[in-house]
């Protein structure tokens, strides 16, 4: 007996299984508020990337003493060495204030203990635990206490005459070494000079020459404990600006670079250097000039001039290959226009208002929404821009995953309104300080956080939340349940403590060197976005069963996100960010591609394993 044939099945949603996506009535309206406030951020972009492409100049400074140094440990004049660097890129040198120390090197004054004096000159009218100080150059001994608040005073013996010091005054600063600094002026080098500190100075500053760039020595900045002095050294500055030295925050320096603006400046640790190879300090060098807009590159030469050499000559080379001139930086402050960021405050407000109305409950949306401004003013001390700059930057991540999630194609969306959010958070977040590095936005570990929450809660039933929270606590739970769900966990673990260039988890020596060698051949993308993004794509695709797809969903949040958090380092010129994007996008968008295929690969064959073929029917 014939059986009949099956009733065909009723067609099959493309996509993955998971719970359809909300579209609340004003949408449209949000939407088109979110368009028109794109018009300013874009404006505000423009003048951006204007700016920073006129600042892509650096100096190799090159710290003198240091080569001094390095030149009498080999039997070489310092300043010919120094030409010889000269010619491998160098343009500036750092110029430390003199000490009486060098006066005495130099052979300007002689100095002298009490109780050398004694034994050369038994019964002399000195003391035993004082210093004296003798002119070689006529005058040079006597005119130094007017210098100081220290007492002394003048003693005569053996028909000398020296000046007696109740302290050690080696290390009392002296002012600058002029005719050094006219020689190396006249080679056309730019002069970073280095004042000290000492509380004994009767008028720091009054002597300062007339060099572009000042960069204080230590924690503080000369004044820094005294506002009236800190005021006297902030009207001597005049045109020199002051050098900014990354990770190494001075007090007092935020009165200084307010007034006068500042030149990013970025050294290396002697100690650190000398555990990496010429080849790998250069691509940090050019790292930093190329990524993270510094403009005074201060090198120290190795132990050996070869090693230096090596060192300056890739730095050199890849300077020039990533398109920053070596002259003498000019320094222009970065200007904020305050109404065109005033009118980009509201697509954030909108793309945030319209994220909590698209989520299934619309009373929890609406407070997740609340909750996430609230908590993004109240990081940034209730300031505006800066609070919106963060709103924008958990919002739009999550927000084009919320509207549409069931295919593959819906990822450009979800990138779309991505490269959007970058727009406001760049035209709300960029000012002067943040553009200097001084003002770090605030929230970083939130725009990888809150956008998982956000999509999260789209997730969740159109149900009573006490029914919600019911069925997950009856749930039954395999053993291959809570394994996937350790593996989510450790892998967002490790993301979010590798946030940030200081991070808690470390980086592989292999991870490292591949980092280098993308970094000097091209902008490196970010690893957040090349594995987030194939995870939204095959999520998306609906190849898995069950919640695998949420997961991978979830997962390629973290690489929307990654783009948001990219673009919020603002000491970093917009178009480096942009390469590093775009890069991730169309790595990420290949991987995820072939994933796809790779993964109903690997599911035909797990489920065709061993099964003999069906005989063919005659």
């Amino acid at each position: 007996m014939t059986q009949p044939a099956p009733a065909p099945s009723a067609p099959q949603r493309p996509g993955p299984d998971l719970p359809p996506a909300t579209r609340h009535p004003w949408t449209p309206l949000l939407l088109g508020a979110l368009l028109l406030s794109l018009i300013p951020a874009v404006l505000l972009a423009y003048g951006r990337v204007t700016y920073e492409q006129s600042q892509k100049t650096a100096a190799l400074v090159m710290d003198y003493p240091a080569v001094a140094a390095q030149a009498r440990r080999f039997g070489l004049d310092p300043e010919a060495l120094l030409s010889r660097y000269q010619k491998l890129g160098v343009n500036g040198v750092g110029l430390y204030e003199d000490v009486i120390g060098n006066l005495v090197q130099r052979g300007e004054v002689i100095l002298k203990t009490g109780a050398d004096l004694l034994a050369d000159i038994p019964g002399a009218p000195v003391k035993a635990q004082n210093v004296y100080l003798r002119s070689v150059v006529p005058g040079a001994a006597e005119a130094l206490p007017a210098r100081y608040t220290i007492p002394t005073r003048t003693v005569q013996f053996g028909g000398q005459t020296w000046v007696e010091w109740p302290t050690d005054p080696t290390f009392l600063p002296t002012g600058p070494n002029r005719e050094l600094l006219s020689r190396l002026q006249a080679r056309g080098l730019t002069v970073v000079y280095r004042p000290y500190a000492d509380d004994a100075l009767r008028d720091p500053g009054a002597d300062w020459p007339d060099v572009p760039f000042v960069l204080f020595n230590g924690e503080e900045v000369i004044g820094a404990r005294t506002p009236e002095l800190l005021a006297k050294i902030n009207e001597r500055l005049g045109k020199r600006i002051p050098a900014l030295i990354e990770a190494t925050p001075q007090r007092g320096l935020d009165t200084l670079v307010a007034t006068h603006g500042a030149a990013r400046t970025f050294s290396v640790n002697l100690a650190w250097q000398n555990r990496l190879d010429p080849l790998t300090l250069a691509s940090k060098y050019n790292l930093a000039a190329r990524e993270r807009s510094m403009r005074l590159l201060y090198l120290r030469p190795y132990p050996t001039i070869n090693e230096t050499e090596a060192l300056l000559t890739r730095t050199t080379q890849l300077l020039q290959a990533s398109g920053v001139r070596v002259t003498q930086p000019v320094i222009a402050p970065f200007e904020e226009n305050s109404l065109l960021r005033a009118l980009s405050l509201l697509g954030p407000l909108a793309a945030l208002l319209l994220l909590g109305l698209s989520l299934p409950l619309p009373r929890l949306g609406l407070l997740a929404a609340g909750g996430t401004a609230a908590l993004a003013f109240a990081l940034n001390k209730l300031d505006p821009f800066a609070g919106t700059a963060l709103i924008a930057a958990v919002t739009f991540p999550a927000l084009g995953l919320v509207l549409r999630r069931h295919r593959v194609t819906d990822w450009f969306l979800a990138t779309g309104l991505s490269l959007a959010g970058v727009l406001f958070v760049s035209a709300l977040g960029a000012n002067k300080d943040s553009v200097l590095g001084l003002e770090p936005f605030r929230g970083v570990g939130l725009t990888l956080l809150l956008p998982l929450v956000l999509v999260a809660l789209s997730f969740l039933p159109r149900q009573d939340l006490r029914q919600t929270a019911r069925d997950i606590y009856n749930a039954p739970i395999k053993l291959g349940d809570v394994v996937v769900m350790g593996l989510g966990l450790a892998v967002f673990a490790l993301v979010f403590l590798r946030r940030g260039n200081a991070t808690g988890a470390s980086v592989s020596d292999t991870e490292a060197k591949l980092r280098q060698d993308l970094q000097d051949s091209l902008v490196r993308p970010r690893f957040k976005e090349l594995a987030g993004h194939p995870l939204a794509l095959v999520g998306l695709s609906g190849v898995l069963p069950g919640y695998f797809s949420a997961l991978l969903i979830l997962g390629g949040v973290v690489g929307q996100a990654s783009i948001l958090n990219t673009f919020s380092h603002f000491h970093t010129p917009l178009l480096i960010s942009a390469q590093r994007c775009f890069l991730g996008l169309g790595a990420g968008l290949i991987a995820g591609l072939v994933a796809i295929w790779a993964v109903k690969a690997a599911l035909r064959l797990w489920q065709t394993w061993g099964q003999r073929p069906r005989p063919v029917q005659a």
